[in-house]
């Protein structure tokens, strides 16, 4: 990740070249397993300074129940999405993607895309082997009541039924989705990343790097940049009002 991190440093990207201003758009960032917000920390800061208003997920280890960890989520996004006045994209890395993507099924009147980096939505165990035994410890530990730890009940029990129908389900009609996969992931399986009725974009990335790669960083505006293209007239007006891009130094 230090060479994607320099590589990106590097790159006319970072500094908000050719990147159209975010006008004020709310952005959610949801991190992957095991990850807390601060693994997503540059791409935070750069959507900020690119004219977006971001919000965090909240979360200091991704290994929550996932109904638990998406109700929580809501709760947010109806916040984001009420004192913002206007719908909310969403990028989700690897399992944030996957919670990205139920948050679009179920509130698609909060939600205006979603951008998922690296998601396994088609079968979120098509991962790396130590990764997958690290997925069935953190499993042993909810099941031992460890607040906090999802359990392994979670996976085919009753408290995550309604989660898997709604990963599952498509993406409702009108509800923007990039999906970014990379066949050099390491972790994830690429192929469980191509969900149905997702734009799909390839980019050369480690797993854990998409949250560092240029490419990643130029799709990713240009798809919130697509998510608010249908916004109302309050929110063009906020844009018309908004300062010149603001590059870093």
């Amino acid at each position: 990740m230090g060479l994607e991190a320099t590589a990106l440093l590097r790159n006319p990207v970072f500094r908000g070249h050719g990147i159209k201003d975010g006008a004020g758009q709310p952005v959610m960032l949801i991190p992957g397993f095991l990850a807390g917000d601060d693994s997503l920390a540059i791409m935070t800061r750069w959507l900020r300074r690119t004219g977006h208003h971001t919000r965090k997920a909240g979360i200091r280890s991704n290994v929550d129940c996932s109904a638990v960890a998406v109700k929580r989520l809501e709760e947010r996004l109806e916040v984001m999405a009420e004192s913002r006045a206007e719908k909310v994209a969403i990028v989700g890395q690897s399992r944030g993607g996957s919670f990205a993507k139920v948050l679009a099924v179920r509130r698609p009147d909060l939600v205006c895309g979603i951008v998922t980096l690296g998601s396994p939505q088609l079968d979120p165990l098509a991962v790396h082997p130590l990764v997958r035994a690290q997925v069935y410890a953190v499993g042993v530990i909810g099941t031992l009541h460890v607040r906090g730890f999802f359990k392994n009940s979670c996976r085919n029990g009753e408290c995550c039924e309604t989660f898997w129908e709604d990963l599952a389900k498509p993406v409702p009609t009108g509800v923007g989705y990039l999906s970014v996969y990379s066949k050099t992931d390491g972790i994830v399986d690429w192929r469980a990343c191509l969900d149905d009725g997702a734009e799909l974009l390839e980019v050369r990335s480690s797993h854990c790097g998409m949250g560092l790669n240029p490419d990643v960083y130029r799709a990713t505006a240009g798809a919130l940049r697509s998510f608010r293209e249908p916004r109302s007239g309050r929110a063009r007006d906020r844009q018309q009002q908004r300062p010149p891009l603001r590059r870093a130094a």
